[in-house]
């Protein structure tokens, strides 16, 4: 199994960057993680939000893997408990299906990536900082990885 996190944002501040670290080299091997980054569209006066996030959809459209599972990070997706993620994600890795999770930019998903996702998850009701949401992601993974395997870091 393989995920796949696609993120709008090239430049974290430290903290994501080490908060994010951390987690990601936990789940690396176990999840065959990996972070693709694609730039944020400049939000200038001449450009509209729809057109910033189209461009940034088309960056993320183009690093989906083939055969993959597409899941969009969206505050109006399904809520999963951390059981119900470490459920899902054993789903995957039985039938050696890899995973692909789509983080916006500061206005979200474009439309077309919302369109090509199997399946939208929501990490809370609340609106998160993109940059968070990294965080949030990796650890969670992470604490569905130490539920698959017993491992005594879920304690919920």
């Amino acid at each position: 199994m393989k995920i796949s996190l696609i993120s709008v944002g090239t430049k974290m501040p430290n903290w994501v960057q080490q908060g994010f670290a951390e987690y990601e080299k936990r789940i690396k091997r176990d999840l065959g993680f990996s972070l693709i980054e694609v730039p944020l569209s400049r939000r200038a006066k001449n450009q509209s939000i729809d057109q910033c996030l189209q461009k940034e959809g088309e960056a993320i459209l183009a690093q989906i893997p083939r055969d993959t599972r597409v899941v969009a990070l969206d505050v109006l997706g399904k809520s999963l408990s951390t059981e119900e993620l470490a459920s899902k994600i054993g789903g995957f890795k039985m039938q050696g299906q890899s995973l692909c999770l789509l983080v916006g930019g500061p206005d979200g998903l474009s439309p077309a990536c919302l369109s090509v996702a199997h399946e939208r998850w929501s990490l809370s009701a609340l609106t998160l900082p993109h940059p968070l949401v990294r965080i949030l992601i990796s650890e969670q993974l992470y604490r569905a990885s130490a539920i698959l395997s017993g491992h005594p870091y879920h304690r919920g």
